[in-house]
């Protein structure tokens, strides 16, 4: 398959969508995998930043995966991320100087906001409210670490 001179981007990242499935399918089998929320959180708001519309795309089928996998409603965490995005994430940059405790907020956000924005929404449609056990704090933990490499 030849590529055009114009468009140099490589296909592989259509090969995350794979692995991520496969990562998300272990990951609710061995619960030391962390689901990926909030690595998932910066590559939608870095997509989103750049404005790269194929990326976006790639990184919604991640989180539509997330949530079917998860058991969540669909597009919830799109809707949810882009509301932080747009509205929290700019006064946190604005108020914080320090980079890592940007990237702490964001993914204390993905995890805690996440789950107060789906307990918000279970109360509002009249569903059963989603559950939060300890586990969370390990995933803060080692997302918080992944996220500060990345």
């Amino acid at each position: 398959m030849q590529r055009s001179i114009i468009n140099q981007r490589p296909l592989a990242a259509f090969s995350y969508i794979v692995f991520f499935t496969i990562y998300e399918s272990l990951s609710s089998i061995y619960l030391f995998l962390p689901p990926m929320l909030a690595v998932l959180y910066v590559l939608f708001s870095r997509a989103l930043k750049q404005e790269d519309t194929i990326f976006i795309i790639l990184v919604s089928l991640c989180l539509v995966i997330f949530e079917t996998e998860k058991g969540y409603l669909i597009f919830s965490t799109i809707i949810y991320f882009t509301l932080v995005y747009k509205f929290i994430m700019p006064k946190l940059e604005q108020n914080f100087n320090c980079h890592y405790c940007v990237k702490l907020a964001s993914v204390l956000l993905a995890y805690i906001g996440f789950f107060i924005y789906s307990l918000i929404i279970s109360n509002i449609f009249i569903l059963p409210p989603p559950n939060l056990n300890y586990y969370v704090v390990y995933y803060i933990v080692i997302e918080f670490l992944i996220v500060s490499i990345v």
